[in-house]
């Protein structure tokens, strides 16, 4: 019981982070959009991640450092992608948050025009597409799981496993949590000026992120 405990300590304190998946799983979860898609990639993509580091993989990227940089550099292409994307809807604006029906009757909030749908609705392919890059072209990811938590999990020996199933776990609440939690803040979001103002932060975050991952490979 200890050796799960451990497992999802450290695996919540891996993940709850400002990063570009959970700065994702939290604009999903706000917009209510595909949410149940986007917390099982995200959990399935640990729980893989999870299981590799324990079964050896780290040792293959300890002996090819080449593929953190490619990975790198791929992740920060997309980032910077996602984020100049974030930054034009910023800069045009046009979105809200209209609640539908069931929502408005257990917010107790209206619209003009009485109960709407949820904003535009962003077909499923891409969303899932995006959700599968922020994750795999994450390099921090690979460090996270596959390194850290594969070589911590090793000092567990033949409980390695109860471990990884800690850890698998805190990625399964924290996503859940967020993606489900993130509705509340709906209340906050209802005017377009409020939606420019987190796509601004999105944007930033995620140059920000696409800057750091590379800044080591310039730097070395």
């Amino acid at each position: 019981m200890l050796t799960v405990l451990a497992g999802l300590g450290l695996g919540l304190s891996l993940i709850v982070a400002i990063g570009a998946q959970n700065v994702f799983v939290l604009r999903q979860g706000i917009r209510r959009e595909h949410v149940w898609a986007v917390v099982i990639i995200c959990a399935l993509s640990d729980a893989a991640l999870i299981a590799a580091g324990v079964a050896g993989l780290g040792f293959v990227l300890s002996a090819a450092p080449w593929l953190v940089v490619v990975a790198r550099w791929a992740g920060a292409l997309f980032l910077l992608s996602y984020g100049i994307l974030a930054a034009r809807r910023a800069w045009r604006g046009g979105e809200e948050l209209r609640v539908d029906g069931a929502d408005a009757a257990g917010s107790g909030a209206t619209t003009p025009s009485g109960p709407t749908a949820t904003l535009t609705r962003t077909r499923l392919a891409p969303v899932i597409l995006t959700t599968l890059a922020l994750t795999w072209l994450n390099p921090h990811v690979y460090l996270d799981t596959v390194l850290m938590l594969g070589s911590i999990a090793a000092t567990h020996g033949h409980e390695r496993w109860l471990f990884a199933g800690g850890a698998m776990a805190a990625s399964i609440l924290w996503f859940t949590a967020l993606g489900f939690g993130a509705r509340y803040l709906g209340r906050w979001l209802r005017t377009p000026r409020s939606w420019r103002i987190l796509d601004a932060m999105i944007a930033v975050v995620m140059i920000a992120i696409a800057i750091s991952l590379v800044l080591p490979v310039l730097a070395g």
